[in-house]
């Protein structure tokens, strides 16, 4: 049976205050905040040293993530096969776009007369596109300046916030 230290000071003697073993060799460690003489099997219970390989444990970790971040971004500067191959993105940017600019979509075209599959084919847009324009989702759904400009001429309305 385990005898437990009521920090009265009484000697333990040889005997683990943890696991009750007799007769060995005995080291002071912390364990639940308790000053206790334990067997080297039980030292392994010491929270400062769980404290220590904790953060240790811990700082390592930060250590292999930063590791593998920064590969990651080494590794896309060198191989650019996953974007598409002669793709411009800084040519057809976003423009900043006016406050609900999709009701505005919305009303000038049906104020124009075309059906969303109507003014999608004619600007050679697909209706996606279009229908993202409408419901406020440009960002969202990668719509292109292009688009943008191309409904601002043909309904002839301003969408863009200078």
């Amino acid at each position: 049976m385990a005898k437990y230290s009521t920090g009265g000071g009484i000697d333990s003697g040889d005997s683990c205050e943890l696991c009750g073993a007799t007769d060995v060799d005995t080291s002071s460690v912390n364990v639940a905040g308790a000053q206790l003489q334990v067997c080297s099997n039980c030292a392994q219970h010491d929270d400062s040293v769980k404290q220590t390989s904790d953060s240790t444990r811990e700082e390592n970790r930060k250590k292999r993530a930063a590791r593998n971040t920064a590969r990651m971004h080494d590794s896309a500067k060198a191989d650019a096969s996953h974007w598409e191959s002669g793709a411009d993105y800084d040519d057809d940017q976003l423009p900043y776009l006016v406050s609900a600019y999709g009701e505005k979509v919305t009303e000038a075209r049906q104020d124009a007369g075309y059906q969303l599959e109507e003014l999608a084919n004619e600007l050679n847009v697909t209706e996606n596109d279009l229908l993202a324009l409408e419901q406020g989702r440009a960002v969202q759904a990668g719509i292109g300046g292009s688009v943008v400009y191309a409904v601002e001429e043909t309904l002839d309305i301003s969408l863009t916030d200078e």
